[in-house]
């Protein structure tokens, strides 16, 4: 099962310190894959989930890609990494908003809360929906300890 905390959570929400590069590397540090959030904004990355908030490069998050889920939340961050495959091969990227699933550029079937059980997916926070695990291969909470 692929454990993955989302935004550097492991035991709860922590919203001060999420997406914070310091916070994501506690968690990988711990075992865990991380989801983040990345935006493209006047040729910089960062990292935030309601706004873009802490300035990283892509060598940063190239260093890490083994271990991150990349959730694009703008269409300059997606574009760049759909446009660059050179800079982005390594990483495992998507876009999503409300849909029942989306696709990574690794070819992970993200699945939004509530739609569970789906074959070989990411179950997205589900604690949310009391969603079974029964067919997937790995979920995404901000509560990963309890998995």
């Amino acid at each position: 099962m692929i454990l993955i905390s989302h935004r550097g959570n492991i035991i709860g929400k922590k919203p001060q310190l999420e997406n914070s590069p310091g916070y994501i590397d506690e968690a990988i540090a711990k075992g865990y894959d991380v989801e983040i959030d990345l935006w493209r904004v006047n040729d910089d990355w960062l990292l935030g989930h309601d706004e873009p908030q802490y300035e990283i490069d892509l060598n940063w998050i190239s260093k890490r890609s083994i271990k991150l889920w990349v959730h694009c939340k703008n269409v300059e961050a997606l574009s760049y990494l759909i446009i660059n495959k050179k800079e982005s091969r390594n990483i495992n990227y998507f876009w999503h908003e409300s849909d029942t699933v989306t696709l990574t550029s690794l070819g992970y079937i993200w699945a939004f809360p509530g739609k569970q059980p789906i074959e070989s997916s990411i179950a997205v926070m589900p604690e949310l929906e009391n969603d079974s695990l029964q067919r997937c291969i790995g979920v995404c909470s901000d509560y990963i300890s309890n998995y």
